[in-house]
Formats: structure tokens, C-alpha cells, sequence
């Protein structure tokens, strides 16, 4: 190899500011670089996947074109930008944008103001990834707005509102109905506002924004531009730790590099490599980066098509597509008509920015490579050689009888792989439809593209009909070959998408021929022609109504107002400050975990010597190492002498940077020996009588009895995991204090918990551990239990090092440690007569319940007694259970309600199915009515439910729109349309009182102001933003005169966990109790100076020795549930609520859009409007991707592949509805805090109305197939099930494998 050159200066600007940069490594991306270098140390670009999948470290990149003169803004993830690549680039960071300290900038302001935020922790990207659009398009379209937010993923707003505040920047906000010109607020009769009286519709006050002025901007460096020619004259290279990276000046330069350095990779967008050397462990010693070179950038148009640099970036590459469209008639230009609409579904816009055209294509500029076969197969005989690059992509023009299509299907509508794409292109004889020539490539189908040489041969000469396509049919499953343990597993799904897709390129050609020469070539079915479109990307759209404010309340009191998140404008500038935003502390160590490989094994060995030596590590952790209890209440710290799943922590790595941390991980050695019985799914636990706890169950009248009447056996339904995906992945900061103290700043949902278990493992009292909290990045019940775990495994390693700790776990190591949601088995048989009254129901639920306790015997409890929803049966049991099983499970949002309760919907849905009524009818039959006994004995009154049944049914028009789906279903054989309706009877709180009460501080200063501290934690819900209006209306003093900083063990102890939607409801009450108190002992001066001002009392009760400080408490709602006979108080009051959805199924692709929501939720009164409307929206979406996109993948070893945006997918904004319709019922509940309601997870079940609207559609296919009309939909309702679902000559058509002949590549663990 030849030497190494040295290594040359970087230089660049972030935020204005010169950076110069004279030993710049390779192996650094810009996030770490503005997070942690000490020069820059802008830490509101967030960390979060690391991958480029999520967009929370967006950043905006300007460059300066020597040829336009012009200067490019572009957004691209922090996370994959090297820094070496930004030689004379310009970044712009959230804290460029706009801060508190200086202004805050119009996007900054109207997220906040929009209720565009909840945790916050997404907001910087959402705010860059808007800054940038703007500063491109001042004025953009909605339709821009929603393509820029394509690549940032939210997990808690449910989008609308961070769309929302987009579209307040473009020319017109007018909502434009359905196309009619008018706004939906101005419709006349009929309208959904107008008969509504006394509700609202505005969460916020244009009037207040302030105008954007983009002459107001920052000017890109002057210096970038006039020494442009010297930044690029000459080749530069930067010597890091372990890498070099090289910059060529030419493309002479180039191939040189490549000649002397064969095996270095070309880095331009490192949008590939980047996630390759990060997840895959690649290491590469020499990288070049072509990046800027103008032989690489060009577009040069011919009389036979257009030549396209491989430089350009996929953004570039679709502005040139669009033009050259706009230029050329609509005959030539179908290639780039096909790649055009490919590329809107691809990754985001900052993944668009950075990935480049080549992706697509591979040329060579030493000589024409044809896109055909070897060279997309990536054949040997097609390889580039090592001096040939890939400098340009050529599109030839099509003809008139040449047709192009390119198709695809993904888990989603953008941003995500195809599970299988194709591009198809047939060329005809003259003013025939004999095939002259024809290709077809797949991709996802193999390790590589795969082209169907063989079927097209035999099919040239052939006339395009039934009898070819046929043919085709046959011959491409016979070729293209898919192995039944074929990585990425949905084997047969994606055969069946081979064909499912050509089917769809034959009518597309059959249609253009038809368009050609009607008279010649007959047209497609119309009931075929809805097959011919994808689903198209709508900017949505809808309303949100509540209760207006009383006119006689005090203008200064905000209760009951949509008042803006405490800390809204600090999450999107992002000054919020997470735990690994905190600052560096002298002598902090970076710990890094080694989980098990292996679900069920005995620790034979562990060698920790090689990563004891390399550089900067300082000790290795194990459970020798805890000084206290190693497994304690059944939950293990380290795993000692065995592991019981995988990814359970066995050792950690504490070292003096994280990439040391990490490195040396890898080097720690354990040897394993097998351990039987591993046990996986639910069926391996029943086969084994493996289980955590006793059985829970609840039991009303005579179920044997009641089988006399009309019964239904229910096929098993599966209901699989979820993962939490909190946007900010599990982080601590662990610090050594003396007399064995510890302090522990972590974001958590149950600090005493924490407390307690670290504790333990120290062995010293829980005086000396403090947790602190000020909120953490989304929750969603993944840090009730798992930050006690890992609280104890940070404070051992605190502890035996003597110094603090930093424990931020990576993505894919979240998602593996933390774990999901339980996945559930059910198992029914239910009673019932002719007219759809149901009169006995035999419930059994099992869930995979994991190694340890955990919260798996809370989740089935209340699996069990929210079993019922809204329905009385007579005769009804349910019983349930925990398996122990060797995966690793835990408590997330609605805490087995979602799954549970989605069976009790399935099994209303067979009734109705069984007796020929719709569902709507057999659930209103069934559904309680009068004030009722539950079948645990709890009486509640069914008022509100009703209320919001008869609302949703209504004013969604779901009679109206159900007739119009049916017709459209008529009319269309591959697409069809389904609604469901949805009653919900949810429960608030937990059955145990003591996890009931609260407890809260309220200290007044002299100068009048507030603090205010309380033991519930802030996870987005805007629970510090509610107790904060508490304060202000109970003292009857403004909000600004309140803080709230954080929550903490030392100000309030043993506080319980927030979760169950009690926070505001028992942390309110505590600080009405406080400042009541207060108010009592002002109460003398008040009377005496009534017409003083609030600083005047406060000096004044000073003087008197009057004591400004009061603890408040709540001792809470008097729960409880007797397991031995089935009864109790469980719950202290009921929440209500309706929803209906449709949805578009696509019969061929298993694709589903979702075109409307209404969701009426009895809130009582609510406190605010804006938040709970947020957290309604935010759950239902989070509901809706549980029961339809996401799925956790495991191998049949316990492996969970699912480990990353990549893996596993969460909506993006192209997932929620097209119209979003929420309402807030107002209704009573004066056992509560100014009798509201809690609401925090009662709407994730809602999400349901989209399976069981998907499950409609599926029926309405079936029907017209002639199928069975009864069959089961488990959850999650994937693209792959829907498709398998609607049984047709295609899914006959393919090939189908004994199951036991192989083992599969994933299984299901419910």
C-alpha cells in the first residue's frame, strides 16, 4: 500500500462560527462533533438512532455552487455526516435558528405555540427540517410541508399539530375541503361545528405569531465563497486515530486513489457505509470522498436522453427528473416519469439530500455499462474494476410503444425498504401488442437485484393478454426463488407480491395501449382501474373541538384553557436540557453494556482481558462487583452464573470516551454452555406449565349454564409485542458523592423505584441515593421498571470506580435491553343467540409474560378486569395468566388494555359475522346502558358512553359514509373500502390504593414568586404545564409567577409512579392541598388588605412569621381488587369514549390508507384542552401503528432482529389520517381536580377502529370471492396479512413449503 499523505487543516463554519480543524478523524460525524467537542458543545441537536432514520439530529448544510453562483440548503442527519466531508460547507444547528437567550425564530415559535411538541425531544429536527424548506421556499405548499417533515419520526403528537404550525407559513392556511375552495369551519347545515354549541375549535392565536422575514436570515460565510477555488485546488486528506480520509482534486485524481487503494470506499453521502461501520462493525482504514467534484456534477441533455452525473444527490437528481418532464413531451420521458414517482417514497428528505442517483443506477465513465441482469445481479463479470468508478447515470428516452413502470411495496407509505420493488419496462412492435422486448427486476427478493431473464425471453413475441400474463405468472415464481428461511422472512407474502406486482404492470401497459388506439386494444375492467394508483400522500387535514371557557372566569385563571406546554418553546429551540445534554463532568466515565447472546444459557467463563487493555478503559463491571443484593425482588442486575434472555446485561465497560467504552466491549469474551428448557412463545410456555404467577380471574352468573344457547368457538388470536421507541433512549448519569451517597439524574417514571433498587445493590439506605428528574424524552411505560435495572447497574460501576458514570444506551441496544409490550394469546368461546345478544362468554388470556417479575402480573390483572370494554354479558368469565418465558417484556402504554380488549372486539365482530348483522348493531345490543354492576362487582354509570356512541355515530356520519364504502366496494375489485365503530369503556388508576396518593411542596419567596414541586414526572404529557395552572388558580396569582424545575427524591419522597393517567389527578389534588393551605394562613392579611397586590401580602406574612412553605398530600382514591373472590372497587371512576375510522385497502399490495378518524372522548372537564387533545391524537396514531405497521421480528432462538427505524418501523406523517376529527365530551366527575378527567392512555385502544375498519375491507374482499365469511384477523393487521388475507389466483398461484422441512427465519412469540 502506498504511504499515507499527511494530514491537512479542515475547515468549516457551524452556526456562523469558523471552525478550524487540524486533526479531524474520519470516524467522527458532526453530531458527536457540535455535542461533545469542547469548542462547539451546541447540545440542542438531539441524539436518538444514530442511523439516519428518525431525523432528530437534522441539521441544515449550505454550499456554495462555483457554476450557479448560487448557495444550496439542504437538510441532512448530524448522525452520518463525517466530519471530514464538510470541508467549506456551512452548518446550521437548532441553536442558529434561534434561542430564549437571543430571539427565537417564527418555526421555533409556531411549533411551540401550535402544540406542536409533547417530550420535546424530536422538536430541533421537526424545527430544521421546516428552517430549510423555508429558507429554499419562503412561502411552500402544504404539500411541501409534509414532504419535508417525511424523514422525522414522532412518537408523541400524532404529527397533526407539527403540520399544522407548517402550514401556518404558507400563502393561503385556508382549509380547502375535499378541494371545494372552502374552509371545513364555514360549511353550512350539516356542518361538524355548527351543531355544536358552545365548543371551540382554535388551540392557539395566529394573531400572536410573528411574521417571517426572511431578509432576516443568516448570510451564509463570504469567506466560503471567495476562497472557494482554494478550498477545492489540490487534494486534501485528514489523519485520524485509526482512518485516513482522502479528498481528490480531479477525477484523474480520483481514479488514481482508486488505483492505489482498491479496497477503500467512496464516500459521498455515507448514507450506506455510514450505518455499515456503525451496526455492522465494517472498519475501513482509507475513505475518498469525491464529494464536489464538478466532473461529478452535471446533467447533459442529447436527442436520445439525459446523462446524469453520480454526484448528484437524489434530491438533485429528482429537480432534474421534474425538469426535463416539464420539458419533454409525456412519450419520451416514461423512465422518468417511473423513477420520479419511486423516489417520492424513498427515505426522507434529509436522507434524499445526502444518498446519491447511483443508488439507482451503475455506469461507468470509462465505458456505457447497460442496466441489465449481471451488472444489477452484481455478477463478478460485471464488476467495476478497481480503477473504474461509477461517474454517471444515462437515461435513454422512451418511445412511443415502450412502457416504464417502476413498483414497490414497504411497511409503510415513505421512508421505508421495500419488502419488494420492481421495475418493468416492454417495448412493442409498432402499433402492436406483440413484446418485443421485455425486462423485469426485483429487488428484496435475494442479496441482490434479480432479473427474470429466462420468463422474458419466452415471452417475446407474445400478444399482451390473459393467457401471457398467465404465463408469466408461472414462469417468474419458477425462477425468481425465494427459500422458505429466507432472511427478512414473509416468504410467501413476497412471492406473492412478485406476481401480485406484475399483474399490476400488465393493466398499467394494457391501459396506456388502450389510451393508444382504443379501437384496437380493449380497456381494463372499470372495477379494475383503482389497481392502477398507488395511494397518493395527502396533507391532512381536520378539527378539534372543546369546551369554550366560561365568560365569567377571571381572564388570569388558565384552567380550562388550551394553554401552550411549559416548556414547548425550549423544545424547539432545544434548550430543553436531557439527561446526555448535561455537561461534561470532570473525571465522567462512559459505560458500555455486553447483553447475552444467548436466551437461555449457563456463563461458563468470561474473559475480560483483552478489553481491560486497550486505551482508555478503566474497569470492567460484573456481578462481583455489586457490593449489595445482585438479584433483587426477583430482577437481576448482572447476570450471574446463567442468562435468562437475550440481551440481558452480563458485564459493562466503563472507559473515558463512549467509543472506548464500546470498542472494548466488543472484546470481552463469554463462553456459554446450553441450558434446556429455552422457552420462546406462549405455546413452548403452556407445553412446559411454565408461568410467573397464579391465575387472575373475575366471574359473574352461570357460564356452563349459559352455553346452552347458540355457541361460538373462537380460533386462537395473536396479539404481538410493541416497543416503546422513545425518541430519547434510556439515559443516566450516575455521580459518587461521599458518605456513600449517590446521585442518579435519569428520566424515569418511578424514581422511588430507582431509589430502592439502587440501594440494593450498594447496600445503604435509601437516604443516601437522590434521583432527580426534570423530564425525559417519551415514556410510554418503558421507564416504570427497566431505569430501576439500570439505575443499579450505572451506580455499581459509579461505585466501584469512584467516578460519575454516563450511561446512554445506543438504539439497538434500548430496544434489545428495555423490551415491549407482552404479547398475548387468547382463547374464547362465547354464547349467543340469533338477534346478537350475547348471553355467556369463556375468556382465557395468556401473555408472554418474560424472565423476570417485572410488571407482567400487574399487566394481566388488568388485562382481566378491563376485559369487559363497554359490553354487559350476563354470564361472563375471563381468566389469565403470565407465562415465564425466556424473551424480555415489560409494561407500555394502556398496560395490557390494547391487547386485551382488541379480543373483545374480535369476538363481537364473529357474533355479528355468525348472525348476518353489521357490528355496529350486535355491539350497541350488547353495550351497558343503565347504571350497571362490572363483572367484578364496581357499579358505574354508562351515561357518558352512550353520549359518545350516539355522538360518533352521528357526526361522523357513519351510516352515510358506510353505504358510500359499499358502493365504492362494488365498483372496485382490488381496492375496497372499511369502516369500523368503536365504543371504550377504560378504567383510571390502579387497584391499589396506596399506588393512589401523592404528595407536594409549594414554597412562596419574598419577592412572590413560586416553586413548586411535586412527585409526579414529566414525560411529554405536560403534566408540570397542568400543575402549574393548578397553582395559578389556586393562589389566583398569573403562571408566570410559578416555577416548576424538577422532580425529585430529595424535595418529595416516595413518590409513587406515573402512569395509569393519574398524574394530574393525584399530583393536582396534593398542590391544590398545598397552596389551599397557604392561602389559609394569607387568608388574616388578604382581609385586612384587600386591595393589595400578592407581593405586598407575601412581605407582609413574612414579617408576621407566617411560614410561605407548605407541604400539600393526597392520600387517593380508596382502590381495591380481592383476587380470592373475584371483587372489589378496582378503579376510581371510568372514562368513555367512541371512534370510528376508514380505511382504502389495496387487495393486491396489502396496502391500507387511512382516510378519516372521529374520535369523541369524555374528558369531564378539561383542564387543558391542548394537551389533552395532544395526548388523545398522539395515542390513537401510537394505537393505530400497534394494530397495523409495527411488529417485532425474533428469531426462533429469542433473538429480536427489530433493533432500529430500520427494523422496525413507526408511522410517519403520511400514516395518520387524511381527516382527523377529536372532540372533547363534556360531563361530570366531581371525585377529580375540577372534575376532569385522566386521559393519558385511554385513547391507544381507539387505534383499534383501523384494524377492525381494515378487517371490513378484508370482509368486503372476501364476500366478493366467495371465501369463508368469518375468519380472524390477528394483530398486527400488516401489509403481509392484509395481502394473504385477500385470497385470490394469485396467493393460489404460488408455491407453498412443508413447514417441517425448515426452520424459519422469524417466528411468532405470542
Amino acid at each position: 500500500m502506498p504511504s499515507l499523505p499527511h494530514s491537512d487543516e479542515l475547515i468549516f463554519f457551524v452556526n456562523g462560527r469558523k471552525v478550524i480543524e487540524r486533526n479531524a478523524d474520519s470516524e467522527v460525524n458532526l453530531l458527536f462533533y457540535v455535542r461533545k467537542r469542547r469548542i462547539l458543545l451546541f447540545y440542542c441537536t438531539k441524539y436518538s438512532c444514530g442511523g439516519g432514520g428518525c431525523g432528530a439530529c437534522t441539521v441544515m448544510v449550505s454550499r456554495y455552487n462555483s457554476t450557479t453562483k448560487a448557495i444550496h440548503h439542504y437538510p441532512a442527519t448530524a448522525c452520518l455526516v463525517p466530519i471530514c466531508s464538510l470541508y467549506g460547507a456551512a452548518v446550521t444547528t437548532v441553536e442558529g435558528v434561534g434561542s430564549i437567550k437571543t430571539r427565537i425564530h417564527p418555526v421555533q415559535e409556531r411549533l411551540a405555540k401550535c402544540h406542536g411538541t409533547q417530550c420535546g425531544f424530536c422538536s430541533p429536527g421537526m424545527v430544521m427540517s421546516i428552517y430549510t424548506l423555508l429558507r429554499n421556499h419562503p412561502e411552500p405548499t402544504p404539500e411541501q410541508i409534509t414532504k419535508a417533515l417525511g424523514g422525522n419520526l414522532c412518537h408523541c403528537t400524532g404529527y397533526r399539530p407539527i403540520v399544522e404550525s407548517g402550514k401556518t407559513f404558507c400563502e393561503s392556511t385556508v382549509c380547502e375541503l375535499k378541494g371545494s375552495g372552502k374552509c371545513c369551519m364555514d360549511q353550512e347545515d350539516g356542518s361538524l361545528v355548527n351543531r355544536w354549541e358552545q365548543m371551540c375549535t382554535k388551540l392557539y392565536d395566529e394573531d400572536e405569531f410573528q411574521p417571517l422575514d426572511p431578509s432576516q436570515e443568516p448570510i451564509f460565510p463570504p469567506e466560503l465563497t471567495v476562497r472557494y477555488f482554494t478550498f477545492v485546488n489540490g487534494r486534501r486528506s485528514k489523519q485520524g486515530e485509526r482512518t485516513t480520509w482522502i479528498t481528490p482534486a480531479t477525477l484523474n485524481d480520483l481514479l488514481e486513489l482508486k488505483a492505489n487503494f482498491p479496497k477503500a470506499p467512496l464516500v459521498m453521502g455515507n448514507t450506506e457505509l455510514g450505518p455499515s461501520i456503525k451496526f455492522k462493525n465494517e472498519f475501513h482504514p482509507v475513505f475518498i470522498s469525491p464529494l464536489g467534484l464538478p466532473e461529478l456534477h452535471f446533467v447533459n441533455t442529447t436527442d436520445d436522453g439525459v446523462t446524469i452525473g453520480a454526484g448528484y444527490s437524489l434530491a438533485q437528481l429528482n429537480d432534474a427528473l421534474h425538469f426535463i418532464v416539464s420539458e419533454q413531451p409525456k412519450e419520451k420521458t416514461k423512465t422518468h416519469r417511473a423513477l420520479l414517482k419511486h423516489l417520492r417514497t424513498l427515505p426522507g428528505a434529509q436522507i434524499r439530500n445526502m444518498a446519491l442517483a447511483p443508488s439507482f443506477h451503475h455506469t461507468s465513465h470509462l465505458s456505457l455499462i447497460p442496466l441489465n441482469g449481471p451488472v444489477l445481479e452484481r455478477s463478478p463479470e460485471a464488476d467495476l474494476k478497481s480503477e473504474e468508478i461509477v461517474s454517471s447515470v444515462y437515461i435513454p428516452y422512451s418511445t412511443q410503444w415502450h412502457f416504464v413502470f417502476g413498483l414497490r411495496m414497504a411497511q409503510r407509505q415513505e421512508n421505508a425498504f421495500a419488502i419488494v420493488n420492481a421495475g418493468m419496462s416492454v417495448k412493442f412492435e409498432d402499433g402492436t401488442n406483440t413484446i418485443k422486448e421485455l425486462q423485469m427486476f426485483y429487488g428484496s427478493v435475494g442479496p441482490t437485484t434479480v432479473s427474470a431473464s429466462q420468463t422474458c425471453k419466452q415471452l417475446i413475441g407474445r400478444q399482451w393478454d390473459d393467457q401471457m400474463l398467465s404465463d408469466a405468472c408461472r414462469w417468474v415464481l419458477d425462477e425468481i426463488y425465494i427459500p422458505p428461511a429466507a432472511e427478512g422472512g414473509m416468504v410467501e407474502y413476497r412471492r406473492t407480491l412478485i406476481i401480485s406486482l406484475l399483474f399490476k404492470f400488465y393493466l398499467k401497459v394494457r391501459r396506456g395501449l388502450n389510451q393508444m388506439d382504443p379501437q384496437k386494444f380493449p380497456d381494463i375492467p372499470e372495477k379494475f382501474m383503482s389497481a392502477l394508483e398507488d395511494f397518493p400522500i395527502e396533507t391532512p387535514q381536520g378539527i378539534q373541538m372543546f369546551q369554550c371557557v366560561d365568560p365569567h372566569q377571571p381572564p388570569q385563571d388558565p384552567v380550562g384553557h388550551p394553554v401552550m406546554h411549559q416548556s414547548a418553546i425550549k423544545h424547539t429551540t432545544g434548550e430543553a436540557v436531557y439527561i446526555d445534554d448535561m455537561s461534561c463532568i470532570d473525571q465522567e466515565l462512559f459505560l458500555a453494556p455486553i447483553t447475552s447472546t444467548r436466551a437461555h444459557a449457563k456463563i461458563i467463563s468470561i474473559d475480560i482481558s483483552e478489553a481491560l487493555a486497550l486505551p482508555g478503559v478503566v474497569d470492567v463491571i460484573t456481578a462481583e462487583d455489586v457490593p449489595g443484593d445482585n438479584n433483587y425482588q426477583g430482577e437481576i442486575f448482572y447476570a450471574q452464573n446463567e442468562v435468562i434472555c437475550v440481551g440481558q446485561i452480563v458485564s459493562t465497560v466503563a472507559a473515558d470516551t463512549y467509543a472506548h467504552a464500546r470498542e472494548a466491549a466488543k472484546k470481552v469474551k463469554i463462553t456459554y454452555g446450553d441450558i434446556e428448557p429455552r422457552i420462546i412463545t406462549i405455546e413452548q410456555a403452556l407445553e412446559h406449565n411454565s408461568f410467573l404467577f397464579d391465575e387472575k380471574k373475575i366471574e359473574q352468573g352461570n357460564v356452563e349454564q349459559a352455553f346452552k344457547y347458540k355457541s361460538l368457538k373462537g380460533s386462537e388470536v395473536h396479539v404481538e409485542g410493541q416497543e416503546h421507541f422513545c425518541m430519547e433512549t434510556l439515559s443516566i448519569l450516575a455521580l459518587p458523592k461521599e458518605d456513600k451517597e449517590m446521585v442518579l439524574h435519569l428520566g424515569t417514571q418511578y424514581p422511588t423505584r430507582v431509589q430502592e433498587y439502587v440501594a440494593a445493590a450498594l447496600n445503604v439506605p435509601r437516604n443516601r441515593i437522590a434521583c432527580r428528574m426534570k423530564r425525559t424524552g417519551g415514556a410510554f411505560g418503558g421507564k416504570v421498571a427497566k431505569p430501576a435495572v439500570l439505575g443499579a447497574v450505572s451506580a455499581v460501576a459509579a461505585n466501584k470506580t469512584g467516578r460519575p458514570i454516563r450511561f446512554i444506551l445506543e438504539r439497538g441496544d434500548d430496544m434489545l435491553i428495555t423490551a415491549g409490550r407482552h404479547p398475548l394469546l387468547r382463547k374464547y368461546k362465547i354464547g349467543f343467540m340469533n338477534n346478537g345478544v350475547i348471553k355467556a362468554a369463556d375468556v382465557k388470556y395468556y401473555v408472554n409474560g418474560r424472565c423476570t417479575p417485572d410488571e407482567s402480573e400487574m399487566v394481566v390483572e388488568f388485562i382481566v378486569l378491563k376485559s369487559e370494554n363497554a359490553y354487559y354479558i350476563p354470564n361472563f368469565r375471563c381468566r389469565g395468566r403470565a407465562c415465564k418465558t425466556n424473551p424480555s417484556n415489560t409494561a407500555i402504554r394502556g398496560f395490557g388494555f390494547p391487547q386485551g380488549t382488541v379480543v373483545v372486539e374480535a369476538y363481537i365482530t364473529a357474533v355479528a359475522s355468525q348472525c348476518n348483522l353489521p357490528p355496529e348493531e350486535v355491539k350497541e345490543i350488547n353495550m351497558y346502558k343503565r347504571i350497571s354492576k362490572t363483572a367484578f362487582k364496581q357499579t358505574f354509570n354508562p351515561e357518558p358512553l352512550q353520549r359518545c356512541w350516539k355522538e360518533c355515530l352521528e357526526k361522523s356520519s357513519f351510516y352515510a359514509r358506510k353505504l358510500a364504502a359499499e358502493e365504492f366496494n362494488k365498483k372496485n375489485y382490488w381496492k375496497k373500502r372499511g369502516l369500523a365503530i368503536f365504543p371504550m369503556k377504560f378504567s383510571i388508576g390502579i387497584p391499589t390504593a396506596y399506588y393512589n396518593q401523592a404528595a407536594a411542596l409549594v414554597h412562596i419567596y419574598l419577592d412572590g414568586s413560586v416553586l413548586v414541586t411535586h412527585g409526579g414526572y414529566e414525560l411529554g404529557q405536560g403534566l408540570y404545564t397542568k400543575m402549574i395552572q393548578v397553582a395559578s388558580h389556586e393562589l389566583n396569582i398569573p403562571q408566570s409567577y410559578i416555577h416548576l424545575s424538577e422532580t425529585s427524591t430529595v424535595t418529595v419522597s416516595n413518590g409513587v409512579l406515573t402512569l395509569g393517567s393519574m398524574g394530574t389527578d393525584i399530583n393536582g389534588k396534593a398542590v391544590q392541598n398545598a397552596c389551599q393551605t397557604l392561602m389559609a394562613r394569607l387568608h388574616p392579611i388578604i382581609r385586612k388588605n384587600p386591595k393589595g397586590k400578592w407581593e405586598d401580602w407575601i412581605a407582609k406574612a413574612f414579617e408576621e412569621s407566617i411560614s410561605l412553605s407548605a407541604t400539600g398530600y393526597f392520600k387517593g382514591y380508596q382502590t381495591n381488587m380481592d383476587w380470592e373472590k373475584g371483587e372489589g372497587n378496582a378503579y376510581p371512576y371510568y372514562v368513555y369514549g367512541a371512534a370510528c375510522s376508514e380505511v382504502e385497502v389495496d387487495c393486491l399490495t396489502g396496502a391500507h390508507k387511512l382516510l378519516r378518524t372521529d374520535i369523541f372522548m369524555e374528558a369531564a372537564f378539561s383542564i387543558n384542552p391542548a394537551l389533552d387533545i395532544g395526548q388523545i391524537e398522539g395515542a390513537f396514531i401510537q394505537g393505530m401503528r400497534f394494530y397495523t405497521i409495527e411488529e417485532l421480528k425474533y428469531s426462533p432462538e429469542g433473538v429480536l432482529y427489530s433493533r432500529s427505524p430500520d427494523d422496525y418501523k413507526i408511522p410517519t406523517v403520511t400514516e395518520i389520517p387524511e381527516e382527523f376529527y377529536v372532540t372533547l365530551v363534556r360531563s361530570q366527575n366531581p371525585i377529580a381536580i375540577y372534575s376532569s378527567k385522566g386521559l393519558g392512555e385511554a385513547r391507544m385502544f381507539l387505534g383499534s377502529s383501523v384494524l377492525f375498519a381494515i378487517y371490513d375491507a378484508v370482509a368486503a374482499a372476501r364476500r366478493e370471492r366467495g371465501l369463508a365469511k368469518t375468519f380472524v384477523l390477528s394483530s398486527p393487521a400488516t401489509p403481509e396479512m392484509i395481502r394473504m388475507m385477500c385470497v385470490d389466483q394469485f396467493t393460489d398461484m404460488i408455491p407453498r413449503d412443508d413447514p417441517s422441512t425448515f426452520t424459519p427465519w422469524s417466528i411468532r412469540v405470542s
